[in-house]
Formats: C-alpha cells, sequence, structure tokens
C-alpha cells in the first residue's frame, strides 16, 4: 500500500482510532446488525494461569469495515469468510484489556481507548476494572503492546493520568518513532496517530513514569516481552509464565479472526510495515498451533482468550471454554 493511499484510508476508514471519536464509526452498522447492538455494561472475566489470577476485563466494542480496512482480499472473499462466522459488515471488534494479580504487582495490559473515541465506543475499562474489584490507583504498571489509541488511550482522562501510581512499559521503538518529528512526513503514516502518542504519552513521560522495552525480556517478575516489529515499530507480545503454565498477550497480531486466521496474509490499515505484520502474524500462528499455545487477542470476541488451530491451508480460531463455578 502507498503511503498516499494509507494516509486516505486511516482518514477515511479508521473505525475505532482517532476518527471515531469524531464521527463514532465510518458507515454505521446495516439494519440487521443495529438490531443486536446493546450496551453490556462493565464485563469481566477470570482465570487462572498456574496459581495467578488473571481478568479480562471489557473497554466495550466498536465497528470496523472490513472492506475499507483489509488489503489482499476483495469484499466478495471478505464477506464469504463472515458469512461461514455469521458475521456482517462493518463486523463488532471488542477491545480487551487484562488484569495480573503478581505478589506486589498489579498489572495491566493494555488501557482501551478512554475518551478518545467518545461516547459511541469503548471507554469502559475503569468500570469493568471497578467490577473486578479494583481501583486505578492500585495498578502498579502498564504493558502497552504498541502506541495506538485502543490500546494506549485509557491513560489519560481531561489531560491527566489515570493510573498515578504506574510505571508505563512501552517498546522504546515506538517511543523513538511516534515522537520523532519527522517520522510522519518520512513514511506517511496517518498525522493522528502522532498526534494521539502525544495526548496518551506524554504526560507519563513528563511525571518520569515510562520505562522503555529494549530487548526480549522479563518486564515484570513473571512477565516477558518480545518485540515483533510491523504493526508498528515496537509492537510486543507479552507472556506470563507460572509454573508449567504460560498465557501470551499478541497485541494487534489479529483484527478479524473470521478473516486473517483463515488466511493470515490478509493485512489491516492500521498497519505501519504491512508485509512484516504478515510476516510476524504467519509466524506467530504456526508456532501457536505447534505448541498448542494459549493467547489473548484484545480485538476478538470478549474476553479473547483462546487457542489457534491448524485447519486447511490457514489456520482457526478456538476460543477458550467458558467456565462458571466454584472450584473443588
Amino acid at each position: 500500500m502507498t503511503a498516499i493511499r494509507r494516509a486516505t484510508v486511516l482518514l477515511l476508514a479508521l473505525a475505532f482510532l482517532g476518527p471515531l471519536a469524531v464521527s463514532g464509526s465510518l458507515t454505521g452498522p446495516t439494519p440487521a446488525a443495529a438490531q443486536q447492538v446493546v450496551s453490556q455494561g462493565a464485563d469481566v472475566y477470570r482465570l487462572r494461569i498456574g496459581a495467578v489470577s488473571v481478568f479480562a476485563l471489557s473497554d466495550g466494542s466498536a465497528p470496523m469495515d472490513l472492506h475499507k480496512l483489509l488489503d489482499h482480499r476483495t469484499p466478495t472473499q471478505t464477506e464469504a469468510l463472515l458469512k461461514l462466522n455469521f458475521q456482517v459488515n462493518p463486523v463488532e471488534a471488542s477491545i480487551n484489556a487484562y488484569l495480573i494479580q503478581l505478589p506486589g504487582k498489579l498489572v495491566l495490559i493494555h488501557t482501551g481507548s478512554g475518551e478518545l473515541f467518545g461516547p459511541a465506543a469503548g471507554g469502559g475499562l475503569i468500570a469493568s476494572l471497578a467490577r473486578a474489584g479494583f481501583e486505578p490507583g492500585q495498578v502498579t504498571d502498564i504493558l502497552i503492546a504498541h502506541v495506538h489509541s485502543d490500546h494506549a488511550g485509557g491513560l489519560v482522562r481531561g489531560g491527566l493520568r489515570v493510573f498515578e501510581n504506574a510505571t508505563f512499559h512501552v517498546g522504546k521503538p515506538d517511543l523513538d518513532f511516534f515522537f520523532d518529528a519527522t517520522a510522519q512526513q518520512r513514511t506517511g503514516y496517518d498525522k493522528s496517530y502522532f498526534d494521539g502518542a502525544a495526548t496518551m504519552l506524554k504526560p507519563g513521560l513528563d511525571a518520569d513514569r515510562v520505562s522503555p522495552i529494549t530487548a526480549d525480556g522479563e518486564v515484570v517478575p513473571g512477565l516477558f516481552s518480545s518485540l515483533h516489529a510491523g504493526h508498528t515499530p515496537g509492537s510486543a507480545f507479552f507472556t506470563l509464565r507460572d509454573g508449567d503454565e504460560e498465557l501470551i498477550f499478541v497485541g494487534d497480531l489479529v483484527h478479524s479472526t473470521a478473516v486473517q486466521f483463515p488466511d493470515p496474509t490478509v493485512t489491516i490499515a492500521y498497519g505501519l510495515d504491512q508485509p512484516t505484520a504478515a510476516s510476524v502474524r504467519a509466524e506467530a500462528f504456526g508456532a501457536f498451533a505447534r505448541d498448542e499455545a494459549l493467547i489473548a487477542v484484545p480485538h476478538a470476541d470478549f474476553p479473547g482468550v483462546g487457542h489457534v488451530r491448524r485447519q486447511g491451508g490457514g489456520y482457526a480460531w478456538v476460543p477458550l471454554i467458558y467456565t462458571n463455578r466454584s472450584p473443588n
């Protein structure tokens, strides 16, 4: 995709980044989908990895027009896969965050969109956090998979830090890129991303609360980072390990489970380096399927936790089985 086309697509078709804060969505849902859109309120799902409690927290959802956002696939091809999954375009994308209770630490992965999307979508993280029994001031560390507003928008409200006691961990290549005054002109990446980075991260930088991730390794005890440039220069996965169990938080590896698992070559306009992002996705899907890994996907249907298995020439998404009972 050329820089000019990327900028045009982003300005017209970003369904849950900067433009959504103004317009709500590009097209609005179809009449059939509109009948299904309801507000769920705060939403929490709890699971354990070893002895560690993990809470999936819903920030809400937002519509995405895949016909305008996806590359390497025609609208007809996209519709065929959506139909197999009983979905219609625009699809509803979850915005998921994850809270991890570790000894002496309360770690949040992703912060949702905050107030950046306006009242129409997202912004529900704090209510979900409260329903789980926690307050923002208790969070000690925040891991940001990459500097986009649906992951870092909840860091600030009214220009002030929401998680006043937390250190923000983010890939140094993202900090270098989004705070480089020449990067937007050099790359053609939409200006809203750079403006958003300043809005979301500058209060933390001014308070000396930002810890750059410079290499793969342990970020906080029990949580490990790995950098995967492509979607953004500093995109990261985070892996929670306890005993012989682990959960991998994959950032924006996939936006549409219905389309990108069967065909990992499909890219989305949000990405900076789309060929590299596609390569990262294909390699990761293969590893996850081989290892039977449990992964957390921020834009899969809430709670966004499940496995990847091979299917035909591609892959399939297998959500975690829902459980709701007291342990024996």
